[in-house]
């Protein structure tokens, strides 16, 4: 057998494992009912007048172990426009233990989606998203555990009217912040702007996460933030969009369009699909993580181009560069310790984007700690990845509320 047919046997046994998989997967889960109230989502309109972080308005929601709160709160886009984003504030059930006031983590939640039906607040509370939410639980639970309190957002354009804005760093680093702001001012949670707070996100999270502890001396200077966990984290869109392309996760560099073409609508970045490439992007605007990823594995983005280029050829040329440099995290110093995690083997994202990040950090001065997460398997890495990723967030924050100094290895990764 010469190697072009052991190589396509190869792909093709690939692709049938990959298949069979995910279709288990998405078969295996049952969505809730939808929500009691799904006019919760809609926002007032015209917005009313507010500071960011304000709450517009609440519903209780349920979670284990947790009182439940789903709140609408003010934020800012890129344009630094007035939106609304949802999310939930979780307080745990037993009493915090430690010192001074119970801190608040705020959960950046990693790849959802992009439909409505995927925001993370509604797969909290068992009314939506698909498989892959069990993890947001799993993760916000490892940090309730703890006696955090969570503060989690849907992100801009997730339950929300309008577009997702996916991986768009400024964005996303509002909403995480303001989402902390919403939760120390939620009427009967117990916390208060005093409360000490941290951030922690995997994946998309992971990006978000980052940009907002980097974003957090000029955005919400006024938060006592202690640290940051920046798990897996997408920092680098330049080199995603080619190692993404062609691959089992194209849907998300499809996601990452669209996010972007939201954000900076004035580039036209969909200008350049051709019919197939406009199809595509109009069904992912209504997909899920599992959805996209099965449904859009392996395709090319040179065939979706009405030129025929792949998505990486444009990013030299304006105004595509100045986006993406634009959306580069680690070109600002963090406002708080960092530990940056990745999977030295991750399929996703690949862990040199992680251990730059961390580099373009330390050269920059900041108390950073990079250190890989655990893999036992070569498939499916960057998703197995999130159940060390949980915990060691979780223990590493627990240190920094408990006032203990964090330790960086600047110079030795």
């Amino acid at each position: 057998m010469g190697f072009s047919m052991r190589f396509s046997s190869r792909l093709s046994l690939r692709r049938a494992l990959v298949t069979s998989v995910v279709t288990a997967a998405l078969l295996s889960f049952v969505a809730a009912p939808a929500g009691a109230d799904p006019g919760f989502y809609e926002p007032p309109s015209p917005l009313p007048p507010g500071a960011d972080g304000d709450v517009l308005k609440t519903l209780p929601s349920k979670f284990t172990g947790a009182k439940s709160t789903r709140v609408m709160y003010l934020s800012r886009d890129t344009a630094n426009r007035a939106i609304p984003v949802t999310g939930t504030v979780l307080v745990p059930d037993k009493a915090w233990s430690g010192p001074g006031q119970r801190p608040i983590v705020a959960y950046a939640p990693f790849t959802a989606g992009m439909g409505d039906q995927c925001a993370p607040s509604k797969a909290l509370a068992g009314e939506g998203g698909d498989f892959v939410s069990s993890f947001q639980s799993s993760f916000v639970s490892a940090l309730l555990d703890k006696g955090f309190a969570v503060a989690q957002t849907d992100y801009q354009g997730l339950g929300t009217p309008g577009e997702h804005t996916y991986v768009v760093r400024e964005a996303e680093a509002h909403a995480v912040l303001d989402v902390l702001r919403a939760a120390q001012r939620l009427p009967g949670a117990g916390l208060s702007a005093a409360s000490p707070v941290g951030v922690a996100g995997y994946s998309e999270g992971g990006g978000a996460s980052a940009s907002a502890v980097e974003l957090a001396p000029a955005y919400a200077p006024e938060l006592d933030l202690k640290g940051a966990y920046v798990g897996a984290a997408p920092a680098d869109k330049a080199v995603l969009a080619k190692s993404l392309d062609g691959g089992m996760y194209v849907g998300f560099l499809g996601y990452s369009l669209i996010g972007l073409n939201a954000a900076y609508p004035e580039a036209g970045i969909l200008d350049l699909a051709n019919d197939a490439g406009k199809q595509l992007f109009d069904e992912a605007r209504t997909t899920c993580t599992l959805d996209a990823v099965f449904k859009y594995m392996y395709k090319n983005s040179g065939q979706l181009t009405k030129d025929g280029r792949p998505v990486s050829a444009y990013l030299d040329q304006e105004p595509f560069r100045g986006i993406v440099a634009a959306n580069r995290v680690g070109t600002l110093k963090p406002a708080a310790p960092v530990l940056v995690e990745h999977t030295p083997n991750d399929d996703v994202i690949p862990s040199s984007v992680g251990r730059q990040l961390g580099k373009d950090w330390c050269a920059k001065g900041a108390d950073v700690r990079f250190q890989d997460i655990p893999s036992f398997s070569p498939v499916f890495s960057h998703v197995l990845g999130i159940t060390g990723a949980q915990g060691n967030a979780a223990n590493w924050l627990s240190e920094r509320f408990a006032g203990k100094p964090a330790v960086g290895n600047c110079g030795r990764f």
